[in-house]
């Protein structure tokens, strides 16, 4: 039967990565990896991190399963943090572990299937992943513009979905640092939002992958906590692989949001089962080293230092970029200045892109997507002058 296969196309961003290992160069720039990377380029463990898992070796004392459910001590230490500190939501909440936010998200997306959401509203362009997730659960995916070319939010389009929706549907919204274009909501933007997902019953699903890396704990959660105020009902898919830095652990929670206490026991039968079905039980360390960090005052505090740092030295990355805009005329950089997050998209050619590779040495998805964080002072002058070049400039 096996043979009866047909051979998928490669992960263009593993090819990408394959590309920028074999170059021999050694000025060549790697902006494709969506991991956050140092001045010198590396993608470091937390300090914060590293004690808490020294914690665990000289404290764990068993490695027996957890259940679907996971490290529940993780999921309610990271409540606070994502939702406020009246953080019970009048027991209407409850969440639950998953393999990274990518098993959150796909979770989320199961369960809505489950309680009769035929289709789910998608912001163009996304995280390819979620399409993906989309058509693998087997659900319809509907689009609409997420970023307008002037480089904000197109918050018309997503009010017109919403408003047009049918009462099967659901929709998701990044809830920072849009991955991939950096494109957030204003605040106005998401009380619009938070207003119109109440007055039309469709069901939020709220994705929230990189927290903290955007305007800071609390800011970057405002839209998200605006939004669970105003509905009855919500899916949260949160992601601790880039805030702590635990990339190849796969940390992740799944919360939901019930109508009344009354619902959370069959909606949570219904997560846990889809759980059991797809991975059984999430691992454990990374949640338990998150976990750790959250239940210790010092070790809270050193987290909240390193994030702060990456934040402040993405900003700053930003800040130059936009600074050349009058240097490469066309690309309006002065837009990623007010974007957040990792990355930003650039609207540069097929042929552009390829020669930024080929010729430069700088290494981006086709799409025009960047890493913001592989870039700094050293190599930043070498990038605007590439673009420069391919530009016509």
């Amino acid at each position: 039967m096996l043979d009866q296969l047909d051979a998928q196309s490669p992960d263009a961003l593993l090819a990408l990565i394959k590309m920028h290992a074999q170059d021999p160069r050694e000025d060549k720039i790697d902006l494709g990896v969506g991991v956050y990377r140092t001045n010198d380029g590396a993608t470091p463990v937390f300090r914060a991190i590293k004690a808490a898992e020294q914690k665990l070796v000289d404290t764990q004392d068993s490695k027996s399963y957890l259940g679907p459910e996971g490290d529940t001590g993780f999921v309610d230490a990271l409540k606070p943090y994502i939702f406020g500190k009246d953080a019970a939501m009048g027991g209407r909440l409850e969440g639950m572990q998953t393999p990274g936010g990518t098993g959150a998200v796909r979770l989320a997306v199961a369960l809505s299937k489950a309680a009769g959401v035929q289709r789910v509203y998608l912001g163009t362009p996304s995280w390819p992943n979620h399409a993906q997730i989309l058509e693998d659960v087997g659900v319809e995916t509907g689009t609409f513009r997420h970023a307008a070319p002037d480089g904000t939010a197109d918050i018309d389009a997503l009010l017109d979905v919403i408003a047009n929706a049918r009462a099967s549907d659901a929709v998701l919204l990044h809830g920072c640092c849009h991955n991939p274009t950096g494109v957030d909501y204003t605040p106005e933007q998401w009380d619009r939002i938070a207003d119109a997902l109440a007055d039309s019953g469709v069901l939020p699903i709220l994705d929230v992958a990189y927290h903290g890396l955007g305007l800071g704990l609390e800011e970057d959660v405002a839209g998200v906590r605006k939004v669970l105020a105003k509905v009855p009902e919500a899916l949260v898919a949160y992601s601790c692989d880039k805030n702590f830095g635990l990339y190849r652990d796969r940390v992740g929670a799944f919360y939901m949001i019930a109508k009344s206490a009354d619902d959370l026991p069959a909606i949570t039968s219904n997560a846990n089962a889809l759980a059991r079905a797809n991975w059984s039980m999430p691992p454990d360390h990374g949640g338990a080293a998150v976990r750790t960090v959250l239940r210790d005052d010092a070790l809270t505090a050193t987290w909240l230092d390193e994030l702060a740092e990456m934040r402040e030295r993405m900003r700053r990355v930003r800040e130059r970029l936009a600074a050349a805009d009058n240097d490469v005329p066309g690309l309006n950089l002065a837009t990623l200045a007010h974007q957040n997050g990792l990355f930003a998209v650039l609207p540069l050619s097929k042929d552009q892109i390829v020669s930024l590779r080929e010729d430069h040495g700088i290494y981006m998805a086709g799409s025009g997507r960047i890493n913001v964080a592989g870039l700094h002072e050293g190599n930043t002058a070498k990038f605007i002058a590439a673009l420069a070049d391919v530009t016509g400039n």
